[in-house]
């Protein structure tokens, strides 16, 4: 079986990222470079649910440790990690462990939706990306970014690739010695060849993007 053959199963351990980037690698043999100059990383599959969509709305728009921080805060708040016993602690106490008000508005919206059976985390795992992606972006708060990086880091889906996240863009330029830095669009062209392993692309362009920055790059 060739690394190109290799079926894209969920991408939740080391041996799945090594075939998946051994793939990568023989789709589009550009990457052998960046996967040799970019900085260590692996798999950071989480739990999911409730408490999995709330910790990937604390790390928008916030450095990664700053949403460690955060999130240490929140978790250990009583009730935070539930969708009714969330709906239960009032915006002060929320956002004093460092939320914004938006995200304590959005994780407010998620809880209601799940208590309400319109957002059911099972069936989203049924669901293809495109149509898990589009469900989940009708929740108000949550758009493509935080949909996509629940999928990957919470379900472990093999063929995400967030086109929106600004270090990924960054990253691309670099690694593949683009004269500028590519639209939303334009990324998710150039990513459509790394189908049906984009998630452990998106890893590897993380890598590369600490590499140059000399800093952690994966948001989570």
């Amino acid at each position: 079986m060739t690394p190109s053959s290799i079926p894209a199963g969920r991408l939740d351990s080391a041996d799945a990222l090594a075939a998946h980037l051994d793939a990568l690698v023989n789709l589009d043999p550009r990457l052998a470079p960046v996967l040799k100059s970019a900085a260590p990383f692996e798999i950071r599959l989480q739990p999911g649910g409730f408490a999995g969509l709330s910790k990937v709305i604390c790390g928008q728009q916030v450095s990664v440790a700053s949403a460690r921080a955060i999130w240490a805060r929140f978790a250990a708040l009583d009730g935070a990690l539930d969708p009714a016993g969330y709906l239960e602690l009032s915006e002060e106490t929320v956002r004093a462990s460092g939320f914004s008000l938006s995200k304590f508005k959005t994780v407010r919206v998620v809880a209601e939706a799940v208590l309400s059976g319109q957002l059911d985390f099972d069936r989203l795992e049924t669901l293809s990306p495109e149509a898990a992606v589009a469900e989940l972006t009708t929740l108000k708060g949550i758009g493509p970014w935080t949909a996509e990086l629940y999928l990957m880091f919470c379900s472990g889906h093999p063929d995400i690739f967030p086109a929106g996240d600004l270090a990924l863009q960054k990253a691309v330029q670099h690694g593949l010695g683009l004269d500028a830095q590519p639209s939303i669009k334009e990324l998710i062209d150039i990513a459509a060849v790394w189908s049906p392993y984009r998630h452990a692309a998106a890893l590897l362009f993380w890598g590369h993007y600490a590499s140059l920055k000399r800093r952690e790059g994966v948001p989570l």
